[in-house]
């Protein structure tokens, strides 16, 4: 195995939570060094929230591993100047304060770049950098309903259903990395840094693509009875014979004439297309499923190449022969004893990153690396600029 792909990239994350610290541990597991900068209080927030493993969130362990941290207090003069000193030495900050917040500080993006030309600085908000929402408090339910990406979710004559995990977040921090990876592109023919100006809104409409291309078309999606969002009965979730459920997703011709031969179900190719006659193939399809197991339309499945696939609750997850196989699932060893870990998709799976760090662990380490000497650290603890 050569060197990982991102050896030798020093991202300095200022970032806390979900967004930022999912998009940060990509670059981690791609082998970049990821410093945080925590609060010197409670640090990063995520640390606290539960389930807690020991005296820390399961979340956080689950966010940062293959990190360091550095705890900084910047609303103090001496933090603020360490961090500028610090920038000098690394090739990405990421940040997720509201705009101005990092002026007000005198740690502005300019002046971020006038101390490290080659610099990228990715800033990520729920609304972007500008615009008349850029300062507005926002969760990542607001970034979706703005987005009109919720407006999409649920079936049709019911209010629009949150997705079952933090859509904008993921999407913001995943966005996050593709501005990096394309700004560090672009340092290497130019010399020059920039800033990449990532909105948890735009992120989210940029994983509907398609539903904005019907916008274009001049078709307006209703919720729920779109092809693919509850429209047609042939892609679809049903119970099963046991509570649980399978989910079908026959779109193509061919795979839908291999289910109904599998299960001598009788039909026609009008199945795939919408209108009045779905309501009725939903029902007779509900009642088939309803007659067998989850067990036993798996063991269908193996059988029948129809793109039918059993819907996995998260805690069978571990077991699952797919994902095993792929090795998604990991252990390592940490301050908070054996901790279990998720590759992320990219991640080399004969990786051994490092475990997540305690609060303030390598803040000396990342100082004197700054160069700071013991005398001046010991200064910045007495003040409480560092911790």
């Amino acid at each position: 195995m050569g060197a990982p792909q991102l050896s030798g990239v020093r991202v300095l994350d200022l970032t806390r939570l979900l967004p930022g610290p999912l998009a940060s541990l990509v670059l981690a597991d791609l082998g970049a060094q990821v410093d945080k900068i925590e609060d010197t209080g409670a640090g990063d927030y995520l640390r606290l929230a539960p389930p807690l493993v020991g005296d820390t969130s399961g979340l956080f362990l689950a966010l940062n591993r293959g990190k360091r941290s550095c705890c900084l207090d910047l609303k103090k003069a001496s933090a603020q100047a360490a961090l500028l000193k610090m920038v000098e030495g690394y090739d990405v900050l990421f940040e997720q304060f509201r705009p101005g917040v990092l002026d007000r500080l005198g740690l502005g993006h300019a002046k971020l770049l006038e101390r490290n030309p080659r610099l990228v600085v990715c800033a990520l908000t729920g609304y972007g950098q500008d615009g008349p929402l850029a300062q507005r408090a926002g969760h990542d339910i607001n970034y979706l309903a703005r987005a009109g990406v919720l407006g999409f979710h649920g079936p049709a004559g019911a209010p629009p259903q949150p997705p079952g995990f933090q859509l904008a977040d993921v999407g913001g921090g995943l966005w996050s990395v593709i501005g990096i990876l394309s700004a560090l592109h672009e340092r290497a023919r130019t010399g020059k840094g920039r800033v990449v100006d990532v909105s948890m809104v735009e992120a989210s409409m940029g994983f509907a693509s398609a539903s904005f291309g019907q916008l274009l078309a001049g078709h307006v999606p209703a919720r729920g009875d779109e092809p693919l969002t509850g429209g047609i009965a042939i892609y679809g979730a049903y119970a099963t014979k046991d509570g649980k459920y399978v989910s079908l997703g026959a779109l193509e011709p061919k795979f839908w004439m291999a289910f109904c031969a599998g299960a001598g179900f009788e039909s026609d190719l009008s199945a795939v297309m919408p209108g009045p006659h779905q309501a009725p193939l939903k029902e007779r399809l509900r009642v088939l499923f309803a007659s067998r197991t989850r067990a036993e339309w798996e063991e269908f499945s193996r059988k029948h190449d129809c793109c039918l696939e059993p819907v996995l609750e998260p805690g069978e997850l571990r077991d699952d022969e797919q994902l095993k196989a792929r090795g998604l699932f990991f252990e390592m060893e940490s301050p908070w004893g054996r901790i279990e870990q998720l590759r992320t998709p990219l991640a080399p799976r004969d990786g051994k990153p490092a475990p997540p760090p305690r609060l303030g662990e390598h803040t000396d380490v990342m100082l004197r690396e700054a160069g700071f000497d013991d005398a001046a650290i010991a200064a910045m603890r007495a003040e409480g600029a560092a911790r």
